[in-house]
């Protein structure tokens, strides 16, 4: 399914990429509606309830496993792709993705990135042991990977916990019906001046998914932008298989697309726990009702 519409946060991550379970699960399989809705826009306790409907819609029962290529596309200067590859699941309190990045001799970069109210960063090498190191402070809005423009931020999405958030309007996100919220961040935020001073978020009002997500300075212009490009079905869900990550100051992108996928897992202990991560994990092989396909 090819799309138009942007989506930020993400997952993605979803990014990352966002990669976040909220951004995978997509479109529901029935569709998007044909008309545009005349709704209204929700009241405080309304928009409460959409956004803990939001927070908590996701993939299905099981953990996930994405194998992707990230490409670097900056304005000036040649292209680079470098492979990664992703084990989430739920955890106590949100979602856990451990993050593998690159294919060096030394092995690849390793991330654990855990959202929800209980949000945690780790990163581990690969080579030479010393443990899982905790993400502090600032260093959330680091790259994932040199060159790479998507940030355990983005992967996190914590500002669907801040408590400052309002809906500011209902508009039309490239042809689809969507409650802007706007969230801000609280007083005294660990990651200090270098986080954005608002983050624009736009849910669908009819699958509770996000369509746009915006990160906005403190001058009022955006920082950073996710835009979706392609969904794939893979057992009867819709994954977010490409989308590009676009930072608006530098004008640099990365591109994520995925290159094969399964769910419906069951990881072993320490997966996707801190402890583990300097452990390589485990590449899931197709079987019966747990598919891989591009």
């Amino acid at each position: 399914m090819r799309l138009a519409f942007r989506l930020g946060g993400p997952v993605l991550l979803a990014l990352v990429l966002a990669i976040v379970d909220r951004a995978l699960a997509g479109p529901s399989p029935g569709g998007p509606p044909p008309e545009y809705p005349q709704v209204g826009l929700p009241d405080a306790a309304q928009a409460r309830s959409l956004l803990e409907q939001f927070r908590g819609a996701g993939l299905a029962a099981g953990d996930f496993y994405v194998a992707f290529d990230l490409t670097q596309m900056p304005r000036h200067g040649a292209e680079r792709t470098v492979p990664g590859r992703l084990w989430g699941g739920k955890v106590a309190g949100g979602v856990a993705m451990r993050i593998e990045i690159g294919d060096a001799p030394e092995g690849p970069s390793r991330l654990l990135v855990r959202n929800g109210a209980a949000a945690a960063v780790w990163t581990a090498a690969t080579a030479g042991g010393g443990g899982a190191t905790p993400v502090l402070g600032a260093a959330v809005l680091d790259p994932i990977s040199p060159g790479i423009e998507i940030t355990p931020f983005d992967l996190q999405m914590p500002y669907l916990y801040w408590p400052d958030v309002r809906v500011t309007g209902l508009n039309r996100i490239r042809g689809r019906p969507a409650y802007a919220f706007l969230f801000r961040p609280p007083s005294g935020s660990p990651s200090g001046g270098r986080a954005p001073a608002a983050v624009r978020v736009y849910i669908d009002t009819e699958f509770d998914r996000p369509l746009e997500v915006d990160l906005i300075g403190a001058d009022g212009a955006l920082q950073k932008t996710l835009s979706l490009l392609d969904l794939k079905k893979v057992d009867g869900q819709w994954l977010l298989s490409e989308f590009d990550v676009r930072n608006e100051i530098t004008r640099d992108k990365t591109r994520f697309q995925m290159t094969a996928s399964a769910l419906g897992l069951a990881f072993g202990p320490g997966t996707l726990s801190p402890s583990g991560l300097e452990r390589p994990a485990a590449i899931p092989s197709p079987t019966p009702g747990r598919r891989i396909q591009p």
